[in-house]
């Protein structure tokens, strides 16, 4: 007991706040940096080298060569591809990522339309993950090796390997053509009817909260039972601190590091399902845009999107790292030993 109390002691008197860890937080930001320079170009280099000619598209089959070049020269196709990129990324860096070479329309204003409905889709996405896969974990861990625990288990080994267009496919049927409670398609803008958005934008998001959940429960399960194992978490129990305090005011906190690295792992997995998940509901997202412009060989529109999808990606990222630096006291400590 006498061992114990320092760490106890430690416990109470330590606020859950965030860290100051601001070079452990410069490097997250220059990996991030880094990575998006890299995806800029390789999605830029991928477009370049597609073959895909816009002027005779555009033109037709009764444009002449001279035709083609001077459409190609007011894309800027003529130039030197580096010299390509660097002006996209300057120009995409102040908000113009170009327009579709078929429409003209500004590839930022159509990303602007559709983007709302992913931010949608994948926010109420990550919070049923959170909330299902959370409540799941930590009522696993506290009767672990039960029966709830090995039925948590077994569902999430089963919803891992279910496929989102699998569940969507099933929630339309049930809730839509049998019962009638939901709709099976379209969208409604949060700020025109909350509740009529609400109840376009569920099956959707259920449908790809599901792997995510299973992945939050499986993380946080395994950490929090060796946590609750540690020797300061007997000693906080012995001393008379309620099992409550216990469990999510110290273990839950040491313990959701693995969790948290599930969920930003989840994001582009949630915004790569989209893609089916928006065909099947009929939802004018992002990643309908994309298919779109892909069948048009529109290759500004598909860097757009894609570009736009790798800044959300990264700085969903940057968030999760920096709540793991908040949460580990580990990385605290090698920070103010620097």
């Amino acid at each position: 007991m006498t061992a114990l109390a320092p760490h106890i002691a430690r416990l109470r008197r330590t606020p859950v706040r965030a860290a100051r860890v601001p070079r452990s937080l410069g490097r997250v930001l220059a990996t991030a940096g880094t990575v998006f320079l890299l995806s800029s170009a390789l999605t830029f280099g991928l477009g370049a080298l597609s073959g895909a000619n816009p002027a005779a598209a555009v033109l037709g089959e009764t444009a002449t060569p001279a035709d083609i070049a001077r459409m190609n020269h007011q894309f800027g196709l003529d130039r030197p591809l580096w010299e390509q990129y660097v002006s996209w990324l300057g120009h995409a860096f102040t908000g113009d990522l170009g327009r579709s070479w078929f429409t003209t329309v500004p590839v930022a204003e159509s990303i602007r339309q559709a983007i709302p409905v992913d931010l949608s889709i994948a926010g109420l996405a990550l919070l049923m993950a959170v909330v299902l896969g959370g409540a799941a974990g930590v009522a696993a861990a506290l009767r672990a090796g039960g029966r709830l625990d090995r039925a948590v288990t077994a569902l999430c080994a089963l919803l891992g390997t279910l496929p989102g267009f699998v569940v969507a496919i099933a929630l339309v049927t049930v809730f839509s053509l049998k019962l009638g409670w939901l709709p099976s398609g379209g969208y409604v803008p949060l700020d025109m009817d909350p509740g009529q958005w609400l109840r376009y934008t569920l099956m959707p998001a259920f449908a790809l909260s599901l792997e995510a959940a299973a992945a939050i429960a499986r993380q946080l399960r395994t950490s929090l039972v060796g946590t609750l194992r540690e020797n300061y978490v007997t000693g906080a129990v012995m001393r008379g601190l309620p099992a409550r305090r216990v469990v999510f005011g110290h273990a839950l906190r040491n313990a959701a590091g693995p969790a948290l690295t599930a969920l930003g792992m989840s994001v582009p997995m949630l915004l790569g399902g989209a893609v089916v998940t928006q065909q099947i509901f009929a939802l004018p997202g992002l990643a309908q845009l994309t298919l779109q412009s892909a069948e048009q060989h529109d290759i500004p529109v598909i860097q757009g999107t894609l570009l736009v999808t790798i800044a959300v990606v990264l700085v969903v990222n940057v968030a999760v790292n920096t709540a793991l630096l908040a949460l580990n006291p580990a990385a605290r400590r090698r920070e103010v030993t620097r």
